[in-house]
């Protein structure tokens, strides 16, 4: 089973990369973004096949080391 985790920043957390992004779309003529968050996105191939148990351990690997909860939040979808 497939897993994607979307990893963010956290709200108030500053973000360099998102802050460069926002000033290169800027430089390149794209005008009205007010704000750019950047973050990632970790796919996972599972050998669980219990959508439940699935999420489960993806949501623990990310709490664990996919994300650092102290200043990133972290969602789990299944695909």
């Amino acid at each position: 089973m497939k897993a994607r985790v979307y990893v963010m920043p956290k709200a108030g957390v500053l973000d360099p990369q998102g802050k460069a992004i926002s000033h290169a779309l800027e430089g390149l003529g794209f005008a009205g973004v007010n704000d750019v968050r950047a973050g990632k996105v970790i796919e996972l191939d599972l050998a669980e096949t219990d959508p439940a148990k699935a999420k489960s351990a993806a949501e623990d690997m990310a709490r664990k080391l996919l994300a650092n909860t102290v200043i990133e939040s972290f969602r789990v979808e299944l695909a």
